[in-house]
């Protein structure tokens, strides 16, 4: 079996099989296109079959030296995920990465903006800007539905209920579900397609998709970026922001403000309640606030 063969064959099983997103298939495909040029550069001839735990490891250790611990761990996790498929098909009777130890790394707490910083990075947008209306509706969506930034690009026109409050979010893995959009985001979309979407003529294909940029097609996520970046130099904001921060700083909010945890976890869309339990870490008097409020001995 060719190194092609294999990632065609693994990227159809992780989509088919596990459903998991296009982004994801493609994190896991990067990963192992840098161990097959290791494998080029060092005239190394090693078939998914054939390659060993000496080699495997020797690829870590160049890994290790261009890429922080948890990119490392990601890396690893990526390549056993791969090995685990060659010998759940019976192509290989052992995983070469079972032994291979993932470096130690800590929790890293996501950055997260203030409700201020947050208004401040909205009443930035310059609203006489063509495109002005449309960035302000973007970030309201992102900050108050907590929305990744591939869910945020993919949302469409028919995924809005706002009689009953909420709006369809497909998320990782093709995972649907829906979340509460309140009043004010509602007035910024509304707005934005009754008075700046209707004169963009969608391309095919974007007829339904509500974020559009000027040519009529969906937005991409390097977009999503430039729009925060500009906007974080306009106010002068020291932090290092991304879409991403919008997600956490919105989780963050609601935690700080007495959401419950698992309620939480439903509107971001994480699997597992531990994703979503970083967030009590940004502010430990949360927890103090919990034993204070609901303790019987208080």
């Amino acid at each position: 079996m060719k190194w092609l063969q294999a990632i065609k064959d693994y990227q159809f099983y992780l989509k088919i099989e596990r459903g998991l997103s296009k982004n994801t298939i493609d994190s896991y495909t990067r990963d192992l296109e840098k161990l097959i040029l290791f494998l080029e550069k060092n005239q190394i001839k090693s078939s998914p079959i054939s390659i060993d735990k000496d080699i495997i490891q020797r690829f870590i250790y160049q890994i290790a030296k261009e890429v922080n611990p948890r990119s490392q761990a990601r890396i690893i996790s990526g390549l056993r995920s791969f090995f685990d498929y060659l010998v759940f098909e019976e192509y290989r009777k052992t995983n070469p990465t079972d032994l291979i130890e993932t470096p130690k790394i800590g929790i890293k707490l996501p950055d997260t903006l203030s409700e201020q910083e947050i208004n401040e990075l909205i009443s930035a947008i310059d609203l006489s800007h063509p495109q002005g209306e449309r960035n302000r509706t973007i970030l309201e969506v992102m900050y108050s539905c907590g929305l990744r930034v591939s869910e945020l690009i993919t949302l469409k026109i028919s995924d809005l209920f706002f009689e009953e409050g909420f709006i369809r979010v497909l998320g990782k893995g093709d995972k649907e579900r829906f979340v509460p959009i309140h009043n004010q985001a509602q007035k910024y979309i509304l707005t934005y397609i009754n008075q700046i979407r209707c004169f963009v003529k969608p391309k095919k294909e974007f007829e339904d998709t509500l974020f559009l940029n000027r040519r009529g097609k969906g937005l991409t996520r390097q977009m999503i970026f430039t729009i925060l970046k500009n906007l974080a130099m306009d106010i002068d904001l020291k932090k290092k922001i991304s879409p991403h921060t919008l997600r956490h700083s919105f989780a963050t909010h609601l935690l700080k403000n007495g959401a419950d945890l698992r309620a939480i976890q439903q509107m971001l869309g994480h699997e597992s309640i531990t994703t979503t339990e970083v967030y009590v870490h940004l502010d430990k008097s949360y927890l103090r606030e919990v034993v204070e409020t609901y303790h019987p001995r208080k």
